[in-house]
């Protein structure tokens, strides 16, 4: 099992049932990549997260989109899907076990020229790249997300949408750190940290929804002076 919290739901799990049982498959090819990582546990956006994402793509149409952290493909795919023509989308992982099976799937999906796939760490390339992105999915080290957030925010265009997932850890994240393992315990403070430092943030429209292990939607309503 690759990543425990995703099972370790944060809500009933008659609720989750429905969520992630009830709601259509993706068809296609999308539905085969859903499938192939669910039944080899790849740390992919749960069901009840991706009809959202789908959803969300659906009705803002973002034509510029950063994916930080690939995975197979799945969700750069699921986003991708709603370019048109001239949108594209940027995602970036540094593992290749992972990024070499996203690019076989982004040509199943014949997405390959609406992609581009950078190899490396978040840490170096965010730094180099320039916006404005109307879209942000942050999906990678959790004990990174506040430290990538300052890059994320001075890229994405005024009314652009940051998607962060899994900053719940299961319900985990509200425990006292004395009882997290040591071993996750930097997690725990890094996710509190970003908790401390986005909700209070008056030029931040910030909301939590209970999907897949959290999601944290940020809207940017400050104006682009590269600050934050």
């Amino acid at each position: 099992m690759l990543n425990e919290m995703m099972h370790r739901p944060i809500v009933m799990d008659k609720v989750l049932d429905f969520m992630r049982h009830n709601q259509s498959s993706f068809a296609g090819a999308l539905g085969e990549i859903e499938a192939y990582a669910n039944e080899r546990g790849i740390p992919v956006i749960p069901h009840e997260s991706a009809k959202f994402i789908d959803f969300l793509c659906a009705s803002l149409q973002p034509q510029s989109i950063l994916e930080i952290g690939t995975a197979i493909g799945f969700s750069a795919s699921l986003m991708a899907q709603h370019l048109d023509g001239g949108g594209h989308l940027t995602t970036i992982d540094r593992y290749p076990k992972m990024f070499e099976r996203a690019k076989e799937n982004f040509v199943k999906m014949n997405l390959q020229d609406q992609i581009t796939l950078l190899e490396g760490d978040a840490q170096d390339i965010l730094p180099t790249l320039s916006g404005d992105y109307d879209l942000i999915f942050m999906d990678s080290a959790k004990a990174k997300y506040v430290d990538f957030l300052p890059e994320c925010l001075r890229l994405l265009k005024p009314g652009g949408i940051l998607l962060i997932d899994d900053v719940f850890q299961g319900g985990t994240v509200f425990d006292d750190e004395s009882q997290i393992p040591k071993r996750v315990r930097k997690i725990h403070r890094k996710l509190n940290e970003l908790f401390e430092t986005v909700l209070p943030d008056s030029s931040l429209r910030t909301c939590l929804l209970p999907l897949g292990d959290g999601l944290m939607m940020i809207r940017n309503e400050r104006k682009l002076d590269g600050k934050i």
